[in-house]
């Protein structure tokens, strides 16, 4: 019997829901099928958004702020969508289901947008402005199919960002030291494969809508996340699949709602009197701070179901160790709200950077550089940032300070600071190119500028990006 235990893993189980056999069952197989969905996935947004404003003002001829808006609507929800995902896989579907289902939504949305861009019927008829002339916008039945589209593509996003990394990291059992290994290894190769994906996407794929058409970008997308989720849905059998314990969305709810409810109670002077049934192991020791959230753990008439020995009623009564679980989560908001400026900084470089690059020399010899693509230096900022700082900065550190690099906080400062640089670049390159934009006229297609002016401002920002989304990933 011990034998046999000794072969599955304690909190997993397999397709048909037995426990997990070690040896047929998780490991670098199967997660490594999971990870073709991650890259076709950022293959499809990322192509999508950096190269999605040129199509707006150049195709549909909306306005710059408009475009600029749709775009950023386009990403911010996309992340937002991210909980409803999380809220389904844990509480209903389970990760496997809610990766597939997402990825079928996300192959229909990238299809549509293929169809939306080659039919004349979903686009206005094409002219170019000057200031004599104003192009026709597109209609509202245009719009509202580019809309769907894009929105199918976010809500496919939104599911997939939720599930895969977890989906992933569940191949792997924490408990064994040498899965344990590989999980680390399997973060990297994630990571990896993210930034595969977004440089595959900001130079072919951009190269491919500018010179052979957008229909066939899109649809290449489409095709390349079918059969992505073909190799994904083969690993059925050898997937390991951990129970769900629940949404944390509504495990945080359940607090709040329990402090209202317990508003005008006292807190006791004795800790060891608020509810605990979490095990000994796991739990969460109390905290003074936040203490009104301490409400949600006062055990009160009413809080158990029948009898005490049945299970309290979520909403009304919940543990020390789910209360301390969401101070957490409070403590951490004021680190998040402090990337809130970051990330609208991000969004210029996806919107107006690109349509600053349009208008600028982009030529090198017969080779013209698509605008999208100006944002690969940004992706390249990234990964050589972290290259920098794992392989001098943090050993430098260690010798010097004794630590094993910055503070989280040390690093989200640096982060900030350098896409503060990064803007007072783009103000310098904005304030350039207007004046030679001024000099040459409004005839002038393309301004006797070169786009490689841009390159600071997309760097410090990128580097930025490498300081600030790797600790906002690791407190989450």
């Amino acid at each position: 019997m011990e034998r046999k235990m000794s072969w599955t893993v304690a909190d997993a189980v397999d397709y048909k829901g037995f426990p997990a056999d070690r040896s047929k069952t998780g490991g670098w197989i199967p997660a490594a099928l999971i990870l073709g969905i991650e890259i076709c996935e950022r293959l499809s947004t990322m192509g999508i958004a950096v190269n999605l404003v040129t199509y707006l003002v150049g195709t549909m001829h909306l306005p710059s702020a408009t475009s600029a808006n749709v775009v950023t609507d386009f990403m911010g929800t996309s992340f937002l969508l991210c909980l409803l995902g999380g809220f389904l896989a844990d509480s209903f579907l389970g990760r496997h289901k809610t990766i597939a289902i997402f990825a079928i939504i996300q192959t229909l949305g990238t299809g549509t947008l293929a169809i939306a861009t080659k039919l004349p019927q979903l686009r206005p008829i094409p002219c170019h402005a000057s200031a004599s002339l104003t192009c026709k916008p597109a209609n509202g039945f245009q719009m509202g199919v580019l809309y769907m589209a894009l929105y199918l593509i976010a809500l496919g996003t939104g599911g997939l960002k939720s599930s895969v990394s977890g989906f992933g990291t569940d191949q792997f059992d924490e408990k064994d030291e040498e899965e344990k290994a590989q999980m680390a290894y399997f973060f990297n190769r994630f990571f990896f494969f993210i930034s595969t994906g977004t440089l595959m996407a900001v130079t072919v794929l951009v190269y491919l809508q500018d010179e052979v058409g957008r229909s066939w970008a899109y649809g290449i997308c489409s095709f390349s996340m079918f059969v992505a989720i073909l190799i994904f849905l083969s690993g059925t059998k050898r997937y390991r699949y951990k129970k769900s314990l629940g949404s944390p969305i509504v495990h945080i709810f359940q607090v709040i709602v329990a402090a209202i409810k317990k508003r005008k109670k006292d807190v006791p002077y004795n800790v060891e009197l608020l509810y605990e049934d979490t095990p000994e192991a796991t739990r969460i020791h109390h905290t003074d701070q936040f203490q009104l959230l301490d409400k949600a753990a006062i055990v009160a008439e009413g809080d158990f179901e029948g009898n005490v020995v049945s299970a309290p009623n979520p909403w009304k009564l919940c543990s020390v160790t789910r209360v301390e679980e969401v101070k957490m989560m409070v403590g951490l908001l004021p680190i998040w709200a402090t990337t809130i400026i970051f990330w609208t900084t991000y969004a210029q470089m996806i919107t107006f950077s690109v349509e600053q690059a349009s208008t600028m020399e982009r030529s090198i010899g017969r080779f013209q550089i698509p605008a999208g693509s100006l944002t690969v230096f940004f992706v390249a900022a990234i990964l050589i940032t972290l290259a920098v700082y794992d392989r001098l900065i943090m050993p430098f550190w260690k010798k010097w300070k004794g630590k094993p690099g910055f503070t989280n906080l040390q690093r989200i400062a640096i982060g900030l600071v350098l896409s503060t640089f990064g803007m007072a670049a783009a103000a310098l390159a904005e304030k350039k190119r207007l004046a030679v934009a001024r000099a040459a006229g409004a005839t002038t297609a393309t301004l006797p500028i070169s786009v490689f002016l841009l390159i600071p401002q997309f760097f410090l920002v990128g580097a930025g990006e490498a300081f600030i989304y790797t600790v906002s990933w690791y407190q989450w």
